[in-house]
């Protein structure tokens, strides 16, 4: 029965003001569950529905709520109740919220918060935005290195539960640095009398507090860890990130890069959230830079226009010639920006990787030439639609396509560990940016080499 409840059930119990029933009903499904339930309801139903809740319970349901179901929520609860939920949230998961809120609604639930939250909340806001320390819960139980393994697991248990994780313990010394972690399975199987010491090994991997959400989501992945200490500058231990909140970072990342690399600017809510206003203004702005971008083409062809007319056959591989360039410069950036979020690629690395793409881009090109020669040089009517200088109309394209799909690979390459190096986002290298610059050098290309080729015969 419970597991079969659905938000119009819900509501109908509200309308018939069955509120036992519905604290019972909801109190027995998990948290998760109950936050996919209410996505779908009115917010004033919501409501309803979180003043009948434990508040432990209630701010578990909260966490697992998109922002924009919590955001009106907020505005519909009382503020003691606001209060509550706030205070028993996780730190990491409130910092999520009120980070995403205006300036002036956070700083008005700030105050609403008891004062040892409100300091925990504010410490976590502190950090930059995008670091890790915004992604950080000070939950976490620390040990000294000269207690007995009998002593950590008192102190376990005194200290332990209310924390965001027991599976590591963490070891400091007096000033709070932090030394070692211990899994707690070792603490279990070992003898009481053991001092922690003995159980070290000091190869303990650490976040830094200002390190950037990118490369806290590497080290998880290089590490296979469920969760990491988080350190200042000074080597103290101030909190720590579970896996959990790195795969939601890791999502929204690739996400973003996702939307950037198709010329999008970043959306900040799910697709069906976005207004058509903000749709169109988003997408408006990329797509206007890049017609104008796409109007230097007709630029570079009316500078060719003599050659055009001399040679009309050559107006029937243009749009072959820039759209495999296109193609090759849009593959090339795409394989290197996501080589670059993974971590494979580095800027040291940018010689390697112009060798090897120059080399790819020579070796693709001479495979679409060879497809281009023999498609023109076979053609049943190549003399009729290509003239009786077939042959170097063929010779022409295919080494058009040599080298308008070589330099669109090493575009496509270069593009963004350079704007990586500028400290841009290197997803700014958009496959369609990509494809927009190479279309403009493709018909320099293109024509430069029909000028060598075909001169004293078609030009």
């Amino acid at each position: 029965m419970l597991g079969k409840l659905v938000g119009p059930d819900l509501e109908e119990m509200i309308r018939n003001r069955e509120f036992a029933a519905l604290r019972k009903s909801l109190i027995g499904l998990q948290p998760r569950s109950v936050a996919e339930i209410l996505e779908d309801m009115e917010s004033e139903d919501v409501a309803v529905l979180f003043r009948l809740l434990p508040r432990e319970f209630a701010a578990d349901v909260f966490e697992y709520m998109p922002f924009e179901a919590q955001e009106p929520l907020l505005r519909l609860l009382s503020q003691d109740h606001v209060a509550a939920v706030l205070d028993e949230m996780d730190p990491d998961d409130r910092t999520a919220l009120l980070e995403d809120l205006p300036a002036a609604v956070t700083e008005r639930l700030l105050r609403l918060m008891s004062p040892e939250e409100e300091r925990v909340a504010s410490r976590l806001l502190a950090y930059p935005e995008d670091s890790v320390g915004r992604r950080m819960t000070p939950d976490f139980v620390t040990v000294r290195p000269e207690w007995s393994v009998a002593q950590a697991l008192d102190h376990l248990r005194k200290v332990g539960h209310d924390k965001e994780t027991l599976n590591i313990i963490y070891v400091v010394d007096e000033q709070g640095r932090l030394i070692d972690d211990i899994r707690l399975r070792e603490l279990v199987l070992a003898e009481p009398t053991t001092p922690l010491s003995r159980l070290m090994d000091r190869q303990v991997v650490a976040l830094r507090a200002e390190q950037d959400q990118e490369e806290a989501v590497r080290v998880f992945q290089e590490q296979d860890r469920s969760v990491l200490p988080v350190t200042d500058a000074e080597g103290r231990l101030v909190g720590i990130v579970t896996v959990d909140d790195v795969m939601d970072v890791a999502e929204e990342e690739v996400t973003e890069d996702m939307q950037k690399m198709a010329a999008v600017s970043t959306l900040e809510a799910p697709y069906l959230d976005v207004g058509l206003p903000e749709m169109i203004r988003k997408r408006g702005a990329w797509l206007s830079a890049l017609f104008i971008g796409e109007m230097l083409t007709a630029t570079a062809m009316q500078y060719y226009e003599e050659e055009i007319a001399r040679a009309v056959v050559l107006a029937l591989f243009i749009p072959l010639i820039i759209s495999s360039g296109g193609n090759s410069g849009s593959q090339t950036t795409s394989i290197i920006i996501r080589a670059l979020a993974l971590g494979n690629v580095r800027l040291g690395d940018w010689l390697r990787v112009l060798a090897r793409e120059l080399t790819s881009g020579l070796s693709l090109g001479a495979i679409l030439g060879a497809i281009a020669f023999v498609r023109i040089a076979l053609w049943p009517w190549r003399v009729t639609a290509y003239g009786e200088h077939y042959l170097m109309v063929a010779f022409t394209v295919m080494m058009a396509l040599i080298g308008v799909v070589t330099f669109g690979t090493l575009i496509g390459s270069m593009l963004p560990l350079i704007l990586k190096k500028l400290r841009f986002d290197p997803a700014m290298a958009s496959a369609p940016f990509v494809a927009t610059l190479v279309d403009v050098t493709g018909i320099v290309i293109y024509f430069s080499v029909a000028s060598i080729i075909l001169r004293g015969t078609l030009l």
